[in-house]
């Protein structure tokens, strides 16, 4: 970027003012923070729980003013009227609340985003700032109204610089936000309604996972009251991948999202174990809700004869008909297995008192019932009888027992083939699966828990609520409140885990909890299974998914939008299509979309914004001399000049490839597993990648990749569009088809 001298010296002491605002606005929360510490532990416990409220509100303000330090101002509009309105990561306003920096999110600063030459509203001249530091380095213009400008205003005019800089800069091993080089049709869909479902349908490169990190912080700032009680989930394919995105909300201002990953939506459980992709895709069939559901009824037994039960020498019936009624009425009422068992257990144990009464020569009346089915409880055979015909079970066990039992499993699957049913079975103590995360709250949901306690743990937790609420209310009438925070807020900082737990870490943890907007990225990889789960998790149905079809790998994947969606929302979703591709060079998209022509997948490219300075290219290489791989890998290395590097592999060859890399290259030089992008080379396979982008892809036997899976040829396109800069492939198989024309060297 560009800029005379004057212009930059201008553009510098605006963002000194700027600068110098954020600072004071530091060292008064901070001052507030300390001033609060300072009271120590002393005082009611009311007084004490007003304190750690109010210090957990100035700790998360303080976050979010560290938060927006790089590039704090990066943008500003020349409107008609004659203002100057400067556009950056976060409102800020003077004391006299005279408006320094409009933040991105404000209906202020949409046309920054917007306005074109064709539809110019009232804005004349867009400007881009670069920063480095606190320093402005280069200024671009895009004059929307040549007319309304002056001649000697016209010397930082270049086109587009900032958005094709950013294109161009060395990845870092963390995703950055595009906040300053959002494109019109990437704004279109960040500020779209919270309401409904939205489907952001884009090909490599679109920007969809910024697109939905962006439109995260935009509505956490348009619907900050509603969103900010029930929180926003963030689901993405894998721990690296969230390790890559983590720093971009907090960049934007925005701390308060639950992030996780299909692994991790069962509360407590961060599923590690493999499986076949088999298995995996018939555990998200839509059928195992039904397995579920039958496997929890068969566990609502009947006996087959009568028993006989003794009661501290005294002995009555337990006959099929009585059990089978309280059964019934059980089932009737609709609750979850351990709530219904509560109805189970009370019916059988009054009619048994009513047997007991009379073996014992009484009659059950109001005076005797207590302790007569006392009695009953406490006896060794009725506890038995009951549990083994109505036993409480957890989710845990539930599944364990299914899968470690053929007869059960046949049981409760006679919808399965016996080659199915046999994919499923395992001994018990197998470690869970991300197969199991949504059998386990699929069963969750159909088991339920005791809520005796939890009852009247709850009414007495909405009695302290309200007394909450109202001194909270109280609190703000006398402080006059500053904005940030309302009662229901404060009141929540109030409650016994408020100093503790986040709203975050609290809906973290409760596999009931009802997000008020739920982000989806890899959307076309989950199971039906896991979108039931999701669902769940999203009731309003407010949610953001992001994906491509044709880049589905998973067997268990979407095959179109409309069989995800229809079965929940059908006719009230809506697609946006991102068309734009910012990441791809058009030589690499073009050998990608060869793949897909040739696998006979349907799907239109994104247009790529440049063509690309490297041509892609395949080397031979030895199988049996593997000094080869090193060394072109060296070279590519070499080549880099700063930045990442991915070695993509088969899943069969992951590990020989990263014990041969890690021995071949400088110390320190390979990362994989959680490490994987911290340092310049990465290994990984395709379901490792997915997400991630890297300058350079060094593509190991495309074949072997293609041959995994009856997908193949998805995971083998998502492989080749991961780089920014250059592709290399080395095989010593045939290329596979659509990559056979590359250039070899």
């Amino acid at each position: 970027m560009a800029g005379s001298a004057g212009e930059l010296e201008h553009e510098q002491g605006y963002v000194d003012l700027l600068y110098t605002r954020l600072d004071d606005l530091r060292e008064r929360t901070l001052d507030e923070l300390r001033r609060i510490r300072r009271t120590g532990a002393s005082g009611t416990p009311q007084m004490r729980s007003e304190r750690d409220a109010f210090a957990g509100l100035h700790e998360q303000r303080l976050a979010q003013l560290e938060a927006v330090e790089d590039r704090l101002a990066f943008g500003r509009l020349d409107l008609t009227s004659g203002l100057r309105r400067y556009i950056g990561r976060v409102g800020l306003s003077d004391d006299d609340q005279t408006q320094l920096l409009v933040d991105w999110r404000a209906p202020a600063a949409r046309s920054f985003y917007q306005a074109t030459a064709a539809t110019p509203g009232d804005v004349v001249r867009r400007r881009h700032l670069s920063t480095r530091g606190r320093n402005v380095v280069g200024v671009e213009d895009e004059v929307l109204d040549l007319d309304a400008m002056d001649q000697a205003d016209r010397s930082t005019l270049n086109g587009e610089g900032a958005l094709l800089a950013a294109i161009g800069a060395h990845r870092t091993g963390r995703m950055g936000d595009i906040v300053a080089t959002i494109q019109a049709e990437q704004d279109r869909v960040i500020r779209s309604d919270l309401a409904g479902v939205l489907v952001v349908q884009g090909g490599p490169g679109t920007g969809k996972t910024a697109v939905a990190l962006h439109r995260a912080a935009y509505l956490l700032y348009t619907y900050r009251e509603r969103l900010e009680r029930n929180g926003v989930l963030i689901v993405g394919p894998n721990d690296l991948f969230l390790r890559y995105i983590g720093q971009v909300l907090p960049s934007l201002g925005e701390t308060g999202v639950v992030m996780s990953t299909p692994a991790q939506l069962y509360p407590g459980l961060d599923a590690r174990g493999l499986e076949p992709p088999e298995v995996a895709a018939l555990k998200g069939d839509l059928r195992m809700a039904a397995v579920i559901a039958t496997a929890v009824r068969n566990r609502q037994r009947v006996p087959r004869e009568a028993l006989t039960l003794d009661i501290d020498g005294t002995s009555i019936e337990l006959t099929p008909e009585a059990v089978e009624a309280a059964r019934g009425r059980a089932r009737r009422s609709r609750r979850p297995h351990n709530l219904a068992r509560t109805q189970f257990v009370r019916e059988l144990l009054d009619h048994l008192a009513g047997q007991f009464a009379r073996a014992l020569g009484t009659t059950l009346d109001r005076d005797n019932r207590d302790e007569l089915v006392s009695d009953l409880r406490a006896a060794r055979d009725v506890r038995r009888e009951l549990n083994l015909a109505w036993m409480p079970l957890t989710p845990e066990q539930l599944i364990e027992d299914l899968f470690a039992d053929p007869d059960r499993l046949a049981a409760a699957a006679p919808e399965l083939t016996a080659a199915e049913r046999a994919l499923l079975q395992r001994d018990r103590g197998a470690a869970w699966t991300v197969g199991d995360v949504a059998l386990l709250d699929e069963a969750a949901e159909l088991l339920g828990e005791d809520d005796t306690a939890a009852r009247l743990a709850a009414q007495e937790q909405a009695e302290r609520r309200r007394s909450e609420l109202d001194y909270a209310r109280g609190v703000l009438q006398m402080g006059g409140g500053d904005g940030l925070v309302d009662a229901e807020t404060l009141a929540a900082r109030f409650a016994d885990e408020g100093p503790v737990l986040t709203l975050a870490e609290r809906a973290e943890h409760d596999r009931s909890w009802a997000y008020g907007h739920v982000v989806v990225d890899e959307a076309q990889e989950l199971s039906a299974m896991t979108w039931r789960l999701l669902m769940r998790r999203s009731p309003l149905r407010s949610m953001t998914l992001v994906g491509d079809i044709a880049q589905t790998g998973a067997l268990a994947g979407a095959r179109s939008w409309d069989e995800v969606l229809d079965p929940y929302v059908e006719g009230r979703w809506t697609l946006e299509e991102l068309t734009v591709n910012y990441r791809t060079p058009a030589q690499i998209m073009t050998l990608a979309s060869a793949v897909l022509a040739a696998a006979g997948i349907p799907a239109t490219a994104p247009i790529s914004v440049r063509e690309g300075d490297s041509p892609p290219i395949a080397t031979r290489i030895d199988p049996a001399d593997p000094r080869t791989v090193v060394d072109a890998v060296a070279e590519e290395l070499a080549a880099l000049g700063g930045g990442r590097l991915a070695v993509i592999v088969s899943r069969e060859d992951r590990d020989g490839i990263v014990k041969l890399l890690t021995e071949g290259l400088p110390d320190g030089s390979v990362s994989v597993g959680q490490d994987a992008l911290d340092s310049s080379v990465a290994v990984l396979t395709v379901a490792g990648v997915k997400g991630l982008e890297f300058d350079t892809v060094v593509l190991l036997e495309p074949a072997a990749i293609l041959r995994e899976s009856s997908r193949g040829a998805n995971d083998l396109y998502v492989a080749v569009t991961r780089p920014t800069q250059r592709l290399r492939v080395l095989h010593g198989e045939p290329l596979p088809p659509g990559l056979d024309s590359m250039i070899s060297r």
